[in-house]
């Protein structure tokens, strides 16, 4: 198993035995993801979406659906 691998098992472990539901972890990191994503390329939507694999669009429903805002652009 790779590092990585290994870091996500013991998170999950930690997060079942606290109770977080399925739900509600896929909601948190892809809040978390996008937050990061928009922090790396200064607000810029257009680069963000990319880091993420995503069309602007979408990123830009989702930046609703979890009720942020987008930063400042620099």
């Amino acid at each position: 198993m790779t590092p990585l691998g290994e870091q996500l098992d013991r998170v999950i472990d930690e997060m079942l035995t606290r109770g977080i539901t399925y739900e509600e972890a896929q909601r948190e990191l892809e809040r978390r993801f996008i937050v990061r994503a928009l922090d790396r390329t200064r607000g810029n939507l257009c680069q963000a979406a990319g880091v993420l694999g995503m069309h602007r669009n979408t990123l830009s429903r989702k930046l609703t659906e979890h009720r942020l805002r987008r930063p400042p652009s620099a």
